[in-house]
């Protein structure tokens, strides 16, 4: 690949997120000259403004990108080495630009959280990213990075202690402040209205192995309801993006070869603590957090918290790997910010980093970030992204 070709591209950097991702390769990368990077979207006026406003460097290059132009996207892809693309709906706005880094042997990074959209994406373009060189990895921000490093570090603490990984996780958010990004809710409006109009889609969404083509595991928890988790001594209540995030677990495990077993069975629900008060809250973020109600709120796409808001926002992860014995280790995932735009833009931007710069030996193929780069990703997200993992007694 040509040295002259930019190292990151940010394609949909007057969007909200894609703003906050540029601003953060301005700040944290400025003065780095071995790193070469561009800001994408559709009006060159608008990126102008959004480079002016973010202090990146006045020279930082512009490029004309539109997801209705197929040419323009080529052309783009055909500049770069990686792609950061921020423009979702991707089942809307994303095919064309997968295509093109596929064919082009160009590596890929994004926010989704579109099982359907995904798993389309990888039937379509799995071989041909693997003969062009193409690293293509979907969900690089909190769905569904935390989750999946979360699932990797305790079971590397299981086999610490048990000698082997364990065939049953437990992932629970215990705490978390914030919101989740517009086009979250986009994603889940957009999916809704596609599933009404082709109602095969919904036996795949429902799938807990929707992203493992050709394998289908053990039956997991429905985890659609509060109900009390002896375990943990805790009520739980629906998480709603564990229909992304265990998809992606799942795939994790399968595209390292099962070092978690062909029966693993693995879950996310929210804690809401003990007796009346934990069943109440419980029963009261289930009904506010139906699929359907959050798709409908939020911030529009292109709109999102002020940076005080990011700033003060947070999330703790809880992981629990359980051996046969009834035995629990235990391991956490915090994050220091807002966990749908401050801490997302932080990640997705190491993402692109670490595979540039510290594992740049990668198979080409169709990837979750933590199976493509492990110890490596994890290292980075602490020392730049404001994530910490540990071990709990």
């Amino acid at each position: 690949m040509s040295s002259s070709k930019f190292d990151i591209v940010v394609y949909g950097a007057t969007g909200f997120t894609g703003q906050l991702v540029a601003e953060y390769l301005a700040e944290h990368y400025k003065g780095d000259a071995s790193l070469k990077w561009a800001m994408a979207g559709r009006s060159k006026d608008k990126l102008a403004t959004v480079r002016d406003a973010i202090g990146a460097p006045a020279d930082t290059p512009l490029i004309v990108a539109d997801a209705a132009d197929p040419a323009s996207l080529k052309a783009m892809v055909g500049l770069a080495k990686s792609i950061i693309s921020t423009v979702g709906p991707y089942q809307l706005y994303g095919s064309e630009l997968v295509a093109a880094c596929a064919a082009d042997g160009v590596d890929y990074f994004d926010l989704c959280g579109e099982p359907v959209w995904m798993r389309r994406m990888i039937e379509a373009h799995e071989a041909t990213a693997k003969s062009s060189g193409a690293r293509i990895i979907f969900s690089c921000g909190f769905d569904s990075l935390p989750f999946e490093l979360g699932v990797f570090c305790v079971q590397e603490e299981a086999r610490k202690v048990f000698g082997a990984s364990v065939n049953r996780v437990k992932g629970r958010v215990r705490d978390m402040r914030g919101t989740f990004s517009g086009g979250t809710a986009a994603s889940m409006r957009a999916t809704f209205a596609a599933a009404a109009n082709d109602p095969s889609m919904i036996a795949l969404l429902r799938s807990p192995f929707a992203l493992t083509p050709g394998f289908e595991g053990p039956k997991q928890p429905p985890g659609n309801r509060p109900a009390f988790d002896q375990e943990l001594d805790s009520w739980t209540t629906p998480f709603v993006m564990a229909t992304i995030n265990t998809r992606n677990v799942h795939r994790s495990n399968l595209l390292r070869g099962f070092p978690y077993g062909k029966e693993f069975v693995y879950d996310e629900m929210m804690l809401t603590g003990a007796g009346e008060k934990g069943e109440a809250k419980a029963k009261a973020i289930a009904a506010a957090n139906t699929s359907e109600k959050m798709s409908s709120g939020g911030p529009k796409p292109g709109e999102g918290p002020s940076k005080e808001e990011r700033e003060n926002g947070l999330y703790d992860l809880l992981f629990v790997a359980i051996a046969p014995d009834g035995r629990q280790v235990r391991a956490a995932v915090k994050g220091d910010r807002d966990p749908g735009y401050g801490s997302t833009s932080k990640m997705i931007s190491e993402c692109a980093i670490c595979l540039l710069r510290d594992t740049p030996d990668v198979p080409a193929g169709i990837w979750t970030p933590g199976a493509a780069m492990q110890h490596k990703l994890i290292k980075r997200l602490v020392d730049h992204a404001g994530l910490t993992f540990t071990v709990e007694k």
